[in-house]
């Protein structure tokens, strides 16, 4: 689970100091998943990066599963985002050259998994994020919603503890695509099986949501769960 405590993440721009981030609190339970729905430069991406352990707030305790993310070393904190937390970045961010079945198994390297259970690992992620009849093409060969597709099989692949989204259906145009992609996720989170935190500016995205929270300026406010 997630415990955020007063979260704060200042930053200068020139002479003026920007407050990305203006006292956060936060709960998410294990198996449970919150989309916040926020404008452009709401702060909802710098949350998600410091969930991630990929920025550390400026003041503030970001706790996963009773761990402060926010005062742990470097190679700590490198090796808790390589087993506990999947990333789906905005827009997939798959290797070009690596075929969606190396793309998905190269989140295992860390894991030191033997290369043969790393392929068979990463194929039995691709068939259950509906790309099981593409492991053998490359980025270029595929289309953008099924390289959100391969990007998601890659944060599933290794089973971490929380899963984190930036924007899952930003830029996909076509309407079915866009409905299929967000019918994935929306079965996946129902499962349970991950912590998931997902920020989006899709509406119809957010209505989908177990529980949803609003970021403005900074500052989230957090709804209970709405049904389930």
């Amino acid at each position: 689970m997630y415990h955020l405590t007063d979260v704060t993440k200042c930053y200068r721009r020139g002479s003026e100091l920007v407050r990305a981030l203006d006292g956060i609190g936060l709960y998410v339970e294990d198996g449970g998943t919150l989309v916040v729905r926020g404008p452009a430069d709401s702060g909802k991406s710098t949350l998600l990066r410091i969930l991630g352990g990929l920025e550390r707030p400026t003041h503030g305790s970001v706790e996963l599963d009773g761990t402060d993310l926010a005062t742990l070393t470097e190679s700590r904190l490198s090796r808790i985002r390589a087993e506990s937390i999947g990333l789906v970045p905005r827009r997939g961010d798959l290797t070009p050259g690596l075929t969606a079945r190396q793309n998905v198994a190269s989140a295992l390297v860390p894991l030191r998994l033997r290369p043969a259970d790393r392929w068979e690992l990463a194929g039995e992620a691709l068939e259950e994020v509906g790309a099981g009849g593409r492991l053998d093409r490359i980025p270029a060969e595929l289309d953008e919603a099924m390289r959100r597709r391969v990007a998601l099989a890659r944060a599933l692949v290794k089973r971490p503890t929380v899963l984190l989204a930036d924007q899952p259906t930003a830029g996909l145009d076509d309407p079915g695509a866009r409905d299929g992609f967000a019918d994935l996720l929306e079965r996946l989170w129902w499962q349970g099986r991950f912590t998931w935190i997902v920020v989006t500016e899709d509406d119809a995205l957010a209505r989908r949501a177990p529980r949803l929270a609003t970021m403005s300026r900074g500052t989230l406010t957090a709804a209970p769960r709405t049904h389930g």
